[in-house]
Formats: C-alpha cells, structure tokens, sequence
C-alpha cells in the first residue's frame, strides 16, 4: 500500500522509493481505543496508516477537543513533539483497530539529507498540513456551525466514512446533537 502511494509521486525514482520504503520498519497494531502516543511521551516517530482510524485531541478536565485524525493513506504524528522532542501536549488514540508502519524521526532526517526528493516530498507534507491548520483556524473562527460543517465537508468529503460523529463534532467544536440536526 506504502509502496503504491510511492510510485504516484512522479518525481520520486524507484530508487527513492526503494530507499524511503525500506526504513518504514516499525509496523504498529492498535486495538480499539489503544494509545499511539500519550500526553507527556515524546515522539519518536512518523506513522503511515494502512488501516483503521486515530483521533490526535487535547485533553481538559472538562472535555477532549480533537484537533485532527488519521486515516488510510495518511500520515500521523504529534508533530510539535516530534519536531522539538518535547512531550507531547497531545493524545492519538485508535478509533478502532488500526495498522500503521513507523519511521523513526533519525532515519527520516537522514534519508532527506541523502535525498533531495524525499526532502521535495516531506516540505510538501508540511505545506499541505500547514495549509490545512489554517483552514481549521478559520473553520473554528466561523460562528455558526453550519458554516464550519460545510467547510469540513467540502475540504474532507471522506471523514464522515471513517471517524465517528461524535468525534467530528468535538473537532467542529460543536455538541453531538448539533453536528446531527444540520448534518444532510
């Protein structure tokens, strides 16, 4: 699955994939509810999901506020910890039973250094995840939820297939009762 992905990126060599396949060695199985990584663990790693699904939220006494999720074909990580190797202010936890495959940040930094497409691709991960924040910053700006709905719908189509309402709801920081009575 990693591999077909791979081969999609036109400008990466079959060496390049050869190469960035080989250190996806650390394959991760979570049951339902299992925790990637917790609040205060520092991240280690980059995950690629190949099945199932992950919630990354943020802890208060009062509630969890979901600030993102993972699914097939995409990648996963608590990135401020794995930029800075702080803890983590952050939870992912598996919505339910979920695969993944790991690369260590070491041999992540290492192969961009020896790949100048490897590096092409991660600043494009970044980009698009930077694009991405700031979609939501302006999706929770938005005072009416149908509003911020609409947006997720449209950038996101596909996460009503694999992430419980309820966890859409928190992530639109809007009541379950909310996300059903606009919800189409």
């Amino acid at each position: 699955m990693l591999r077909t992905l791979l081969q999609q990126i036109s400008y990466f060599t079959p060496d390049d994939i050869d190469a960035f396949e080989l250190l996806w060695k650390k394959p991760v199985q979570l049951s339902r509810y299992d925790f990637l990584i917790r609040q205060g663990q520092v991240e280690q790693g980059l995950y690629f999901v190949t099945s199932g699904a992950l919630r990354i939220y943020y802890p208060l006494p009062d509630e969890e506020i979901c600030v993102g999720f993972a699914y097939p074909n995409t990648l996963v990580v608590s990135f401020p910890s794995f930029v800075d190797a702080k803890p983590s202010a952050y939870y992912i936890q598996a919505l339910k039973k979920s695969k993944l495959l790991g690369i260590s940040k070491t041999d992540l930094v290492q192969l961009m250094e020896q790949r100048p497409n490897i590096r092409r691709f991660w600043y494009e991960q970044l980009e698009k995840a930077l694009v991405g924040k700031i979609e939501r910053e302006v999706d929770l700006l938005l005072p009416e939820p149908e509003q911020r709905l609409q947006r997720v719908m449209q950038r996101s189509p596909h996460l009503f297939q694999h992430i419980p309402k309820k966890y859409i709801a928190s992530y639109l920081r809007m009541s379950p009762e909310t996300l059903s009575r606009i919800k189409v």
